[in-house]
């Protein structure tokens, strides 16, 4: 059970997991329709393909601190600038993060299921979060969610410099 707990507590621990779950919550929020559905299914299952990939011993996948931090400013830039996707290509774009944000959970846990088990049910629960906050703050006004891009934007630029 703590193992299960470690792994849920991670991605509310550290920025850049916390606020790439939320951005695709609120991403998923903005492009609405299957998207709202598409988007988190997509992440979480393509999380799960990185981890399970990541057997005990594998390597890390080349560059993959880079693409994780990325995530963070690309999919803030994608609700930042309101970009418009089909449900699938939106669902293919988080999937590839996914698999990369898996992938090292998978390293860091040594394969230790129940640590990816917190893993992606903490990464569920942000996305739903991130989705509710989207619908929510989308009826207040355009500019609010698409601020919190913002706000993901320039936390991903500053895990790039840092």
């Amino acid at each position: 059970m703590n193992a299960f707990l470690a792994g849920f507590a991670h991605p509310m621990l550290g920025a850049d997991h916390l606020v790439t779950m939320l951005a695709v919550g609120l991403w998923a929020a903005r492009l609405g329709g299957a998207a709202r559905w598409a988007l988190p299914a997509s992440f979480v299952g393509f999380m799960l393909v990185g981890g399970v990939l990541a057997a005990p011993g594998a390597a890390p996948l080349p560059a993959g601190e880079q693409v994780i931090i990325a995530s963070v400013f690309l999919l803030g830039l994608a609700v930042l600038a309101a970009v418009r996707l089909p449900a699938w290509l939106a669902a293919a774009f988080v999937a590839t993060f996914a698999l990369f944000h898996g992938h090292a959970h998978g390293i860091e846990s040594a394969g230790d299921p129940y640590f990816l088990a917190g893993v992606l049910s903490a990464t569920a629960l942000l996305h739903g979060a991130g989705l509710a906050l989207g619908l929510g703050l989308t009826r207040v006004s355009e500019w609010l969610p698409r601020s919190l891009g913002g706000v993901a934007v320039a936390v991903g630029a500053w895990l790039m410099l840092s």
